[in-house]
């Protein structure tokens, strides 16, 4: 660390925020869109706010941490034919954190095979369902990272960084949902190290940094690196046409007369397992006679189903 380091707080270097972009331009399409085509924009909209509503979080985490760093809100960095988008690159004294928000609905149980494994309430019962692993989505993030900053360096330096590597970058994934409940005691401590909650998001960079042996940079050495990420960034536009066209391909409206349900459909989701529209059906049988949820419209093929509570 330098003499005349003055650095105390953070300061936001790249503050480019996709999901705002996202959600000007789809407002804008709403107005102009067909009914069938507002379903689809519609729940678009309300998972950007979801991910705004958990970024937001983080950086209020971040602005009142006082821990003197550079931060680098939604990177999009690409190499070699690969990309990344990275929701917090966090540069401090010591580390540099890669960080993943997710913003979650229900609880998570990590097992000791390292899967994610969701689980949600649909009336009395609970329903379990295996999500992608954000802890192996933030390790290609870090492969991406390593061979990019190893192409900027001699043979000498590139043998030197490629080995400290996962000591200097950092994964961490911050689950922003205030009501998510998190069970990680039966997976593997290097597994249980990199998933977090927000509200432990300050403690968790304040205790990495304080035992770490590395030299300190200073505060030159941290926007020179801020800079460099900055300077490798690129826009990564959404394609909403392509894919409202994809999404719209199952007919809701068609899906919604189906034998589960007489009732017309007012809002719609989009299914968390396959991707496809979920209509609004009544449970005409069983424990849960005439109770209301969300059903995927490729049932059977599909058998997801969301409880109408849910946010």
């Amino acid at each position: 660390m330098g003499l005349f380091d003055k650095l105390n707080s953070p300061v936001f270097y790249l503050e480019n925020s996709s999901l705002s972009q996202q959600l000007s331009f789809l407002q804008e399409l709403l107005s102009t869109a067909s009914v069938d085509a507002k379903i689809a924009i519609e729940n678009e909209i309300r998972l950007i706010n979801a991910g705004l509503v958990g970024e937001n979080q983080i950086r209020f985490e971040l602005e009142n941490s006082h821990i003197p760093m550079y931060v680098l809100h939604d990177l999009y960095l690409e190499h070699n034919g690969l990309s990344a988008q990275i929701d917090y690159l966090i540069i401090t004294r010591h580390h540099i954190y890669v960080l993943e928000c997710k913003n979650l609905c229900g609880n998570i149980e990590i097992n000791n095979s390292g899967d994610f494994i969701r689980t949600f309430t649909y009336g009395n019962q609970a329903k379990r369902e295996g999500i992608y692993s954000p802890i192996t989505q933030n390790r290609r993030h870090l492969e991406l990272i390593k061979e990019l900053r190893s192409s900027e360096k001699n043979l000498l330096m590139r043998t030197l960084f490629e080995k400290s590597f996962y000591d200097t970058y950092r994964s961490i994934v911050v689950l922003a949902n205030p009501k998510t409940v998190l069970n990680s005691r039966c997976a593997k401590k290097e597994v249980r190290d990199q998933v977090i909650r927000a509200d432990q998001l300050i403690s968790y960079i304040r205790n990495i940094d304080k035992s770490s042996t590395s030299t300190a940079m200073s505060d030159k050495e941290m926007e020179a690196l801020a800079k460099f990420y900055a300077d490798a960034h690129n826009d990564c536009p959404t394609d909403y046409l392509e894919k409202f066209r994809k999404l719209l391909a199952v007919d809701p409206s068609a899906a919604a007369q189906s034998e589960f349900s007489n009732e017309p459909v007012p809002h719609a989701m989009i299914c968390p397992k396959c991707g496809a529209q979920m209509v609004k059906r009544t449970a005409k049988k069983g424990p849960n006679l005439g109770n209301s949820f969300w059903g995927c419209s490729r049932y059977p093929k599909c058998r997801m189903i969301v409880d109408t509570d849910a946010p």
